[in-house]
C-alpha cells in the first residue's frame, strides 16, 4: 500500500489537491476512549454515513500528522484534540455520494485518545457526533472502519 501511495504521489504532484486527480492523498483521524472500547464518529453530511474524523489537505497543513490534527478538531469540535505521530492503518477507496471531482481516498489514518467525558459539538459538514461502542458500530458502517478500529486498538496498546 506505501509503495502504490507514493507511486500516485509522484505521478501526480497535485494529489493532495481538491482540485486534482480523482484519487486524492487525504488524512483520517479515530478518536478512541483509553479502554479502546468506545470511538467518537461523525455522521458525515454529504456521504450519510458514520466515519472517523479526516478529509483532504490543506495549504497551511505542515505535515499529514498537522492535517489530521486540524481536521480532527475542525469535524469534532473539540480544540484540544492532538492525534498520536504514529500512523495505525492505510486505506484506499471509493467514494459514494456527492463528492464531486473526488472519487477515491489513498487516506493516512492517526488515532487520538480521549476520554468519553470530553463534549464533542457538530461542524457544518456532520449531520451528528457520537460516541459508539466498539463492538456496536453503527448500521450501515462500512468494513472498513471495524478494520480501523481493530489496527488503531492493535497500534495504541488498548
Amino acid at each position: 500500500m506505501r509503495t502504490a501511495y507514493l507511486a500516485h504521489l509522484e505521478a501526480h504532484r497535485d494529489a493532495v489537491a481538491k482540485a486534482g486527480p480523482p484519487a486524492h492523498l487525504t488524512v483520517g483521524c479515530l478518536v478512541i476512549s483509553p479502554d479502546g472500547e468506545h470511538v467518537l464518529l461523525t455522521h458525515h453530511r454529504r456521504a450519510r454515513e458514520w466515519f472517523q474524523f479526516g478529509g483532504h489537505l490543506e495549504a497551511g497543513d505542515a505535515s499529514l500528522h498537522a492535517a489530521a490534527t486540524r481536521e480532527g478538531r475542525e469535524e469534532s469540535g473539540i480544540a484540544g484534540l492532538v492525534p498520536e505521530r504514529t500512523l495505525v492503518q492505510l486505506d484506499r477507496h471509493t467514494l459514494s455520494g456527492d463528492f464531486g471531482r473526488c472519487r477515491e481516498h489513498l487516506d493516512v489514518r492517526f488515532a487520538a485518545v480521549l476520554d468519553r467525558d470530553v463534549e464533542p459539538h457538530v461542524s457544518d459538514e456532520s449531520l451528528d457526533v457520537a460516541w459508539w461502542p466498539t463492538n456496536a458500530l453503527p448500521e450501515g458502517t462500512r468494513d472498513e472502519l471495524s478494520l480501523l478500529v481493530e489496527a488503531t486498538r492493535r497500534t495504541l496498546g488498548l
